[in-house]
């Protein structure tokens, strides 16, 4: 059976992961058949680089995708364009239906993964600027002086204006008589001259300058388990994960109407579970009101809809 599944990389307590097609039997990091993108799960959120088109082809070709690549795929819309292509199939949509679809899905992902690496750099700004007070300010060396062309003076120019100011110096010039030239005299034979005494230059102290400081990152903040509401199975929890519901705040605070959605558009029949006590759940347990969220959910399980 061939296979979609990550294949280890990067260092100690640093993994990175090749998302590639690979024959089920070859060892996890063994032989593969293709890679199709990386998944890097250590930036906030996770880092995805995918091949779209390569890892829908190998699914129409019967690739099964294990669980976590699965999410990529249904992150990445891999999943969605798969669900569209059957109705395509089945004469439901057209291709431009299917596409224009597709294309307004991914442009509502993308942005949302755009706002969230925008809020981590504000964190890790923050941060920074938090541990190590005042940005260090970093000196641009300056640029060596280049004088203009028209003020350099040619290698012609410069021999004509010393052949014309010539006469003129000679003209001026009144006669001076030569004076005598002294010649060295010998020394005499058998006294040896004394050398020179040698002056050792003192090299100028160099200031040192200090190194910036090192900012350790932050670690990812852990989400909460939203399997612990009533009617939230860890498949549900999945999903509302991969829609950017990671705790109970961000739970209380959704629609249930949005949510509903969310399970809808969703890989699987979600859709027909009903959200409206969810966001109040999620408030209890936010708070840390546990009592009175046992009591809640113990009304729900004696017979109303959850």
């Amino acid at each position: 059976m061939v296979k979609i599944r990550l294949q280890r990389r990067g260092r100690r307590k640093k993994p990175f992961y090749h998302i590639v097609i690979a024959d089920s039997r070859s060892p996890r990091d063994g032989r593969f058949i293709e890679k199709v993108g990386t998944y890097n799960p250590m930036t906030k959120p996770a880092t995805i680089d995918l091949d779209a088109d390569q890892a829908f082809d190998w699914l129409l070709k019967g690739a099964q995708p294990t669980d976590t690549v699965r999410a990529i795929l249904r992150v990445k819309g891999v999943m969605y364009r798969k669900h569209l292509h059957r109705g395509v199939l089945k004469g439901a949509l057209t291709e431009e239906q299917a596409e224009k679809m597709l294309a307004e899905w991914v442009g509502k992902k993308e942005a949302k993964f755009a706002d969230r690496f925008a809020e981590t750099a504000k964190e890790k700004e923050a941060l920074r600027a938090k541990v190590a007070g005042v940005k260090p300010v970093i000196k641009e060396p300056e640029p060596e002086y280049v004088a203009p062309p028209e003020l350099t003076p040619t290698v012609e120019s410069a021999a004509a204006a010393a052949q014309e100011a010539a006469p003129v110096a000679e003209e001026a010039a009144p006669a001076v008589e030569e004076a005598p030239v002294a010649v060295a005299e010998e020394p005499a034979p058998g006294v040896e001259e004394a050398p020179a005494p040698v002056v050792e230059e003192t090299p100028e102290p160099v200031a040192e300058v200090p190194a910036p400081a090192v900012v350790e990152e932050a670690p990812a903040a852990t989400p909460d388990k939203l399997n612990k509401i009533e009617g939230i199975g860890p498949k549900i929890a999945e999903v509302l994960n991969n829609n950017g519901i990671m705790t109970f705040a961000e739970l209380a605070a959704k629609d249930p109407a949005d949510i509903k959605t969310m399970l809808t558009e969703a890989e699987g029949n979600f859709g027909a579970h009903v959200p409206d006590t969810w966001p109040t759940q999620a408030k209890l347990a936010a708070d840390g009101k546990w009592d009175e969220l046992k009591e809640l959910q113990d009304k729900l399980d004696g017979g109303k809809p959850a």
